[in-house]
């Protein structure tokens, strides 16, 4: 007897942008404001599967070309504090944006974190959910 199911095409899946580098002043104190840094960030968004994973055309999903040009807007736009702040708007645009974008999950290192001590780099991650 022989299996005629095939397996169901998945709701959703997850595009994932790793280490996204920009050039930024935010932070606390006057000299990273003066001086800026890079930031990096990681997002990975849950998207409504639609057409994408069976007609193979870019209408049918997220454009991760536009995706990153929106992270760098918010990124490099408006001066913030905290990088919580940040991460947080960027997730927030990504939302708004994209419809297809159920969930973004945004991880932002910051590397020269002005503290008395020896480490890689500071790092929040937000994540919101529509």
């Amino acid at each position: 007897m022989s299996d005629t199911t095939t397996p169901e095409t998945p709701r959703t899946y997850v595009i994932t942008l790793a280490n996204c580098a920009f050039f930024a002043r935010h932070g606390v104190l006057a000299e990273e404001t003066r001086l800026g840094q890079r930031f990096f960030v990681d997002c990975e968004l849950e998207v409504e599967a639609g057409t994408a994973l069976t007609d193979d055309r870019i209408e049918g999903t997220v454009h991760y070309g536009l995706v990153f040009e929106a992270i760098e807007a918010v990124v490099t736009g408006t001066r913030r504090n905290l990088i919580e702040t940040l991460a947080h708007d960027v997730a927030r645009r990504l939302l708004s944006d994209f419809q297809q974008v159920r969930r973004a999950r945004i991880t932002l290192r910051k590397p020269s974190v002005p503290i008395a001590g020896i480490l890689d780099h500071a790092q929040v991650t937000v994540e919101l959910v529509r």
